[in-house]
């Protein structure tokens, strides 16, 4: 079979480049050996956030947050797109001078934010406990649900002409020829895999899997009213070894809380993990007291795709023919659109919004040799 372009992968970074290829009229295939969207994509929060811990990573998931404000409205009522903004907690003076440090950096690029003292956050979050110093409102910011999105995408990408090919593993990609385990194939003019944590078609990339925890609760209308988020966030999501938690509470239309996070590196294995879990918890504890009295009705784990600079592999590899979507550790779901309609700059030669150097997977060859060295 052949195709213009082959996206190797069903997550919602593989359907929005999907999609994103069909709109422009592309013939295109969509590759997926299991369930689309059962990864990390069924896994994540579904946080809409633009993050500041590095300029490419401010500049992607600002690109990334304005283009889901942008179809917005398209969206169905299934992917329970809520702008619900994002409240960063500070908890003590110290971290009150990263919230001013935080707000400069958005200032700059034009991101909307709100400082908030003592007092207006109690007001604003009222179920946080007393005493902390303040916070940094990003009214910009929502949340969603992962899995209707991908499937949107993955629909309105079928409905325009792209054909899915479910059930087949790719065992090879290169030289616009995708191998496939049944000994078969299928050829394309560009081949993208985003297939997440699974580097196998490109082994000389390192994308280490951090495994996550998130519990959900009963329904509980109005309990808090951000997605709430501590700003010792940023230092725990960036250890590179250690295991770390972190508050992070969302919440869902549902009137439900959806209750992260946690980061595991020696964890290979699904299950949950009940010190791990423990911790988190209590660590939401420290913040929300009464979150304890609220019923969880059920606690999953996921994978997220890290590479060792923290920034995803967008672009072009040394084969012509083959590109990347891949890496987005936390951040696949704010970044899918933006990181689909990067992949279609590159093959319609359109020029980009943002600067895509950064992203480029020829960095990870850098990185591989040094490691060997």
């Amino acid at each position: 079979m052949q195709f213009d372009v082959l996206i190797l992968g069903a997550g919602i970074v593989g359907s929005a480049c999907a999609l994103e290829c069909a709109r422009a009229g592309m013939k295109v295939g969509i590759v997926e050996p299991n369930v689309p969207a059962n990864g990390a994509s069924a896994a994540g929060m579904g946080h809409i956030v633009v993050m500041d811990d590095s300029p490419a990573q401010l500049a992607l998931s600002r690109y990334g947050r304005e283009l889901w404000q942008q179809m917005r409205q398209a969206l169905p009522a299934t992917v329970e797109y809520e702008q619900c903004g994002t409240l960063w907690v500070a908890a003590d003076e110290e971290e009150m001078q990263e919230v001013h440090a935080k707000q400069r950096t958005y200032a700059s690029v034009g991101v909307e934010t709100e400082i908030l003292d003592a007092q207006a956050l109690e007001h604003a979050e009222p179920q946080l406990r007393k005493g902390l110093a303040g916070g940094l409102r990003v009214p910009g910011d929502g949340v969603i649900y992962p899995p209707a999105a991908a499937r949107f995408f993955l629909d309105e990408a079928i409905r325009l002409g792209a054909t899915l090919l479910r059930g087949v593993l790719p065992v090879a990609a290169a030289q616009g020829r995708v191998k496939l385990q049944d000994g078969s194939g299928l050829s394309a003019g560009a081949i993208v895999i985003a297939t997440g944590v699974n580097t196998s078609l490109v082994p000389w990339i390192t994308v280490q899997p951090r495994k996550g925890h998130l519990v959900i609760t009963d329904r509980y209308p109005g309990f808090v009213r951000h997605q709430l988020v501590e700003l010792g966030y940023l230092k725990s999501a960036h250890k590179l070894t250690a295991d770390s938690v972190a508050f992070n509470v969302q919440p869902r239309q549902t009137g439900q809380l959806l209750i992260g996070s946690s980061r595991q590196y020696s964890d290979a294995v699904p299950d949950v993990d009940a010190a791990i879990l423990r911790r988190m918890l209590d660590r939401a504890s420290e913040y929300l007291p009464r979150i304890s009295e609220l019923s969880a009705i059920r606690v999953w784990t996921g994978f997220r795709a890290a590479t060792p600079d923290k920034l995803p592999l967008i672009g072009p590899t040394p084969d012509r023919s083959v590109f990347l979507a891949m890496g987005f550790e936390g951040l696949g779901i704010t970044n899918a659109p933006g990181a689909a309609r990067l992949v279609g700059d590159y093959l319609l030669g359109r020029e980009p919004a943002i600067d895509r150097t950064p992203f480029l997977p020829g960095r990870a060859l850098k990185q591989a040799e040094a490691m060997r060295a």
